[in-house]
């Protein structure tokens, strides 16, 4: 019974990794992408003014959560906090900045280590691995809704691709036209065809060509 019991718990555990695999842009309910919420949406976050939201819309893309947080360089550090529960933008598990893990609420030396210890990634399932060593299952997902590992754009599959904020059916298919893609540039000019430079900026940090 007990040999049953530990296989089926190894069985349960292989499916969710694998289930996990398909998602490389973690998500958590409820939270802002400040790079497509609407000026509506943005002034549901607490300390985000009129104004302000109207700020942030014109000043997008934020590449980096670094290039948000300086946006909101008129609040303080506490208001910023509170920004930050509710509107994020995804950190890079294989670039980001120490400062910029510790923007996550209630994330401290300890976890940032952590965070950095296993890079680099290659792919969210095995941040979410490593750190369920760490933290319980759902603050494993919580942090998991502030970060992304960047996918192969040539072998990525459309459940991966799909993870990336914004990215609809259409914009899906035009990825995945130009297959093989042999450079970055190539990339950058191909999608050009279809949306605006800062819009092509946005998506390229989520994938990258090998």
């Amino acid at each position: 019974m007990r040999r049953t019991t530990i296989l089926f718990t190894t069985a349960l555990a292989a499916v969710s990794l694998a289930a996990a695999a398909h998602a490389q842009v973690g998500r958590t309910a409820g939270m802002l992408d400040p790079n497509l919420a609407t000026e509506a949406e943005l002034v549901t976050v607490p300390n985000i003014t009129a104004d302000l939201a109207r700020s942030l819309v014109a000043k997008r893309p934020f590449l980096r959560q670094a290039e948000f947080d300086a946006a909101l360089s008129a609040l303080t550090t506490e208001q910023r906090a509170q920004v930050y529960a509710k509107a994020f933008v995804h950190l890079n598990l294989n670039d980001v900045t120490d400062a910029e893990i510790l923007m996550i609420p209630n994330i401290g030396s300890r976890m940032l280590r952590e965070f950095k210890e296993y890079r680099p990634y290659k792919g969210l399932a095995v941040f979410k691995r490593e750190m369920g060593k760490y933290v319980k299952p759902d603050e494993v997902d919580r942090l998991a809704g502030y970060v992304f590992v960047p996918m192969d754009i040539n072998t990525a599959s459309d459940e991966d691709l799909l993870t990336i904020p914004g990215l609809g059916s259409r914009m899906l298919r035009e990825f995945k036209e130009y297959r093989p893609y042999k450079a970055i540039e190539q990339f950058r000019r191909e999608m050009g065809k279809y949306v605006k430079p800062p819009e092509v900026a946005r998506l390229e940090r989520y994938i990258e060509v090998k």
